[in-house]
């Protein structure tokens, strides 16, 4: 579940400082992208969001000039960019493997973009310090390469990306090489390093844990187009797509009938398909369920189901139950802060806020 809030003076009610507009890229027969519009406002974070095959990283090579468009335009504070060579764009590039110098040491590695813009050799050092202290190694400069730790080479990475001050950052599956436990660490320390410097940043990942936790807004892509964009928390809530809420991990799309009929009884939703999140269900006791059907206590909370588990997992916090409803058969994926095992019926009552149309 998405946590992160959009920075201070970030999001798409301002004046968008980068514009993809109705950009097309084929490789023979093979859309790659198909018609995508993206606005970008200074100083925000999106993420580029999807599967892999999706256009993410053909998006982010467009928008660099490193892939020419077969359609449509790429604008920088309204300018066309269309002529202008990767190099004299001004953005910086960060990808998974890093690619650091490893006959440079740290410093060096870091300095190299001031380096390139005829920086003196005194302000390469403080600018390499500088940023070397922002991403949290301070000290590291005399350092090699070849002793650092993958998420220390990250960091030293975005600090190489970062010290040119590009007017655009942009991270091709940046965290895409390190473990979850590192790559829960390092994208909250990038969302911080992100906001301190306040550039304009495209983030490419297939993670949505990751997005969420860095991006002011994500933009899923699904098939070469931009399928649903909008804060973390926003799209997380109201994927409106059926495909953007099974990626996104949201099991539970079903059919609503007149009068939000469904298999199992009532829903509060449609006519037509819905996502039922998996932490929209509250197991009712056995008290609260009486000896009748569960159907009948609505007022318990939004409609009801009952169902019989057929498999369960722990997820942490909280144990995911697989249960098949009587009536209807359908299964379902639930979130219950309580275990139990295969073959036990249980009653639900399902919130209403928690379930959202979709196509």
């Amino acid at each position: 579940m998405p946590a992160a809030g959009p920075r201070s003076g970030a999001g798409s009610a301002a004046e968008p400082v980068l514009e993809v507009r109705g950009v097309t890229v084929s490789f023979g027969a093979v859309t790659a992208l198909a018609d995508v519009d993206l606005a970008v406002a200074a100083g925000e974070t999106v993420a580029i969001l999807g599967p892999s095959g999706g256009g993410k990283s053909t998006l982010l090579r467009a928008v660099a000039g490193l892939q020419p468009l077969d359609g449509g335009r790429v604008l920088w504070a309204g300018a066309d960019l269309a002529g202008v060579p990767v190099h004299r764009r001004d953005f910086g590039l960060m990808f998974q493997d890093h690619a650091l110098f490893t006959h440079r040491d740290v410093a060096a590695n870091v300095a190299f973009g001031p380096r390139m813009q005829g920086a003196t050799a005194k302000d390469r050092r403080a600018r390499a310090a500088e940023m070397l202290e922002l991403v949290g190694l301070g000290g590291f400069g005399p350092r090699s390469v070849a002793t650092l730790s993958g998420g220390e080479a990250q960091r030293v990475a975005l600090a190489r990306a970062l010290a040119p001050e590009p007017r655009l950052l942009m991270l091709d599956e940046p965290l895409g090489s390190l473990d979850r436990r590192r790559r829960d660490e390092l994208a909250a320390e990038l969302r911080r390093v992100l906001s301190e410097v306040g550039v304009t940043v495209l983030h490419v990942t297939h993670d949505h844990d990751e997005a969420f936790a860095v991006a002011d807004r994500v933009a899923v892509m699904l098939a070469g187009r931009v399928a649903r964009i909008g804060a973390p928390v926003e799209v997380w809530r109201d994927p409106r797509l059926s495909a953007v809420a099974r990626f996104l991990g949201h099991a539970n799309v079903v059919e609503v009938g007149p009068g939000g009929a469904v298999p199992w009884g009532r829903l509060e939703a449609g006519p037509g398909r819905a996502v039922v999140r998996s932490d929209a269900f509250r197991r009712l006791s056995p008290a609260e369920a009486g000896s009748g059907s569960a159907r009948s206590l609505g007022a318990a909370g939004g409609s009801t189901v009952e169902a019989v588990v057929v498999d369960a997992r722990f997820r942490g916090d909280r144990f995911e139950l697989r249960v098949r409803t009587d009536p209807g058969g359908v299964e379902l994926v639930v979130l219950d802060p309580e275990l139990a095992p295969a073959g036990r019926r249980l009653a639900y009552a399902i919130d209403p806020a928690a379930v959202a149309a979709v196509d």
